[in-house]
């Protein structure tokens, strides 16, 4: 049997009927999202039912959208079925204020060192994570540096002409 989109589409809405939602498919990925508290549910289930075999974990990052209150922190899973070579999107998102997710790194291993980096860069708290601590900068930064909360350049900057910039 052939593991197409609506098979897997079909599978998780039985299994987990409306928590799972805004099944899409650009550029031929399957991406779906579910509630932040069904995570390792989903994943589990992805990862042991024998007809999906979602056993590889190729990414995990984050993604802020600061313009989606209650909705600014999106945890991103890319999961593979190396037998079938499927790959699909699996989405939760999170407040930034309670950015607590559960670990997906007693079920993957190489979640381990991606969440660690996640919680770096966007200050997701991996919840039962065993060693989460910053992995890449610095252990003084009071601050998730990939979060969208600082202007991308200083506004009273004299030195530069807009228009160089293409500006103004």
């Amino acid at each position: 049997m052939v593991l197409t989109q609506e098979h897997i589409q079909q599978r998780l809405t039985e299994k987990f009927g409306d928590l799972v939602s805004n099944f899409e498919s650009p550029y031929g990925m399957l991406s779906f999202e579910a509630p932040k508290d069904q995570n390792l549910k989903v994943l589990q289930f992805l990862f042991d039912e024998a007809d999906l075999n979602f056993q590889f974990m190729t990414d995990l990052t984050a993604v802020n959208y600061p313009d989606k209150p209650g909705r600014e922190l999106a945890v991103v899973y890319h999961l593979h079925n190396l037998r079938d070579n499927v790959r699909i999107r699996f989405t939760v998102y999170s407040d930034i204020n309670t950015p607590d997710v559960f670990t997906a790194s007693k079920l993957f291993s190489a979640a381990n060192w991606m969440e660690r980096e996640t919680y770096d860069f966007f200050g997701v708290n991996f919840v039962g994570h065993e060693n989460l601590k910053r992995i890449l900068n610095v252990d003084e930064m009071d601050y998730f540096p990939l979060r969208k909360e600082y202007p991308l350049e200083e506004r009273t900057r004299i030195d530069k002409d807009d228009q160089m910039f293409g500006r103004g």
